[in-house]
This record gives C-alpha cells, structure tokens and sequence, in this order.
C-alpha cells in the first residue's frame, strides 16, 4: 500500500522524508562522486576496500535499464553474472534488487554496486551528512550501515543463484563530503552485525498470508474509501507504536494517536516498555504504582511501589518545608510564600 496517501486520508499526514533542500544537495553530491564514469567512487572503492587490487584505471558501467522493478532486478542480476565473469572493475548504477519480506517481493535500490576484479561484490552507499576528520556522525553513520545491511542480504539472495556463488563482501563502501567541502572522502564500514540482525528480524517477520488471513472479509486499505472505513481497516492490524516509528514510517503520527487514546507504554519508548515486563498501559502502571493491582514479586511491581513510596516522601517533606517558610513569613510579617 502507499503509506504517505493512506495518512493523508487518514487526516494524520506524516512529513515523512527529506527536505527539497536535502535531496537536491545529496543529488548534487552523488553525480559528482559517480562523474566520469565513477573514476573517483572506483579509485575510493580500491583504497579502502580492496588496496591489493590491480588500480581501476578503467571500469565497465552497465545499462540497468529496463521496464518496471521485475525488469530492472533480471537486467542487474544478469549484468552481475557477466561482471563477475569478466574480471576487472564493474561499477553497477543504481542497480535494483528484490528481497523477500514475509511473503512479498521488496524491490531495493542501492546507490551503486562495485563488482571487484576477483569477482567479489561490494556495496556503495553516498550520503549527504560530512565526514570530520575522518570521521562522521556515529547516529548517521549507524543508520546508513542498517541499510547497506540490508543491501548486503539482497547481494546474498543473487548471488546463491549462480554457480559458482560469488562472494558478497561484508565491508561496504560510505562515501561522504569531506570536512566541509564537496569533495568526496571514503570509509569502510562493518556490516557483519547489522545483517545478522536484519537477517533475524526477517526470519521473525510474520508472514503476509497470516496476518491477511486474520483480517475480517473485505478489508481494504485504498486511500480512496471513506476515512471511517479506513480507520477501521487499519485498526484491524495490531501495531506496536514507539518514538523510533517517527523516523522510519508514514503510518507514525496515526499509530501514535491510537496509542496515546489506549494510554500504551510504548510510547514511551522500548526500552521502558521493556522494563515494565506485562504492564502495558499507564493506567495498569499507575495501578500496581499504588498497590492496586500487580503481584507484590513481580520486580516491575516492586519497583514501581517502591518508587511510589520515595515520590510521596520526598513530597511530603517538600510540603512540610513550604510550611515552615510560610510560618516564618508571617511571623515576620511578610507576605505568605506561595
């Protein structure tokens, strides 16, 4: 479904994505560091990747064109197979890739692709945000390796296909401003961690068939149905709203308000949802904060009355204080300290 439309209808538009401003800046960016037919991207892919290669003094790019995502994902496979056959270096443009998502076809298309004159292939990804003194914001640098990750499994998926299977290589190539120039700088980045996470959280994933199965006879989530029925549609699918969502989905802003009316903790983010183990709304918190509900073992319990106990203390002295000093205000005949 288009996400960004369905939020729309929902009267809960997200903002979701990046200023005019920020994309023609990082489009800016990545034609320079892919001019001359990726020269600079090859040379920067040989000294940090692959050093005890042969220079890239010359490189194939081929076309990916072709009609629609199907055709685009056979016409980069294919040009992978030959690339990697070929020897050389082979800088893939804006290749496009698909990989499976709980039973639907995710079409993905990194920035560029490096196949390695020993056949190996690398991931490029160019990012807008500088690199200081060699280095860049770690948050950024965080989010940019999750996405190459996901990249990498989608590489793997080709790559299985072909006999012998080429190597898919776990170090990726970020290219970013240098300092505070145009000018573009190199890193390698470990990937290892955040696809064997990636590749777990698939593997998790409950699959699309299940969830449509669950669904009541006739649910339809087009944004061109009435905003009532749309609402109802949506609010058949469970979801478990956190702060993080903001950055990542369209839906965001709507599943914060359904979680806010439901009074869910995990608003509040994960890691406090977490720490209240079955506790999962405000008002189940507020109860078992003041002995109302909640087994007296349960540690989330515990802590929380015992919380409760030092909030109501330290309360009660501040109370006690405000008292003493009204008194002494009056006793010297000045006005009542509010």
């Amino acid at each position: 479904m288009d996400k960004a439309r369905l939020a729309d209808a929902l009267g809960a538009p997200s903002g979701f994505g990046q200023s005019q401003f920020a994309l023609t800046r990082g489009n800016a960016f990545e034609a320079k560091v892919k001019a001359d037919g990726g020269a600079e991207l090859l040379r920067l892919a040989h000294a940090r990747l692959d050093p005890g290669a042969e220079a890239p003094e010359s490189a194939a790019v081929p076309d990916l064109t072709a009609q629609g995502p199907e055709g685009r994902t056979a016409r980069t496979a294919l040009a992978l197979r030959e690339a990697t056959h070929a020897g050389g270096w082979t800088l893939l443009d804006h290749p496009m890739l698909a990989l499976d998502v709980a039973g639907s076809l995710a079409f993905l298309e990194p920035d560029a692709v490096v196949v390695h004159p020993d056949g190996s292939w690398s991931v490029v990804e160019i990012k807008s945000f500088p690199m200081l003194d060699g280095s860049a914001d770690p948050a950024k640098v965080g989010a940019a390796a999750r996405q190459a990750a996901v990249y990498v499994l989608a590489l793997e998926e080709v790559a299985a296909r072909l006999d012998p299977a080429p190597r898919v290589r776990h170090r990726v190539l970020l290219v970013c401003p240098k300092d505070f120039s145009n000018l573009p700088a190199g890193s390698a980045v470990d990937v290892r961690k955040q696809r064997a996470v990636t590749a777990r959280q698939l593997a998790r994933l409950t699959r699309i068939e299940e969830i449509a199965d669950a669904l009541p006879e006739g649910t339809c989530f087009a944004p061109d149905r009435d905003a009532e029925e749309l609402t109802a549609a949506v609010a058949a699918v469970p979801a478990a709203y956190a702060p993080e969502c903001l950055s990542a989905c369209e839906l965001a802003f709507h599943c914060r308000d359904r979680a806010r009316s439901a009074g869910a903790v995990t608003r509040l983010g994960r890691p406090l949802r977490a720490e209240l183990g079955g506790l999962a709304t405000v008002e189940e918190v507020l109860a078992a904060a003041r002995g109302e509900a909640g087994e007296a073992d349960d540690p989330a319990v515990a802590a929380l009355r015992r919380a409760a106990a030092l909030r109501a203390e330290a309360l009660r002295e501040a109370g006690l204080r405000d008292e003493g000093l009204r008194e002494d205000g009056l006793r010297e005949g000045a006005p009542a300290c509010r």
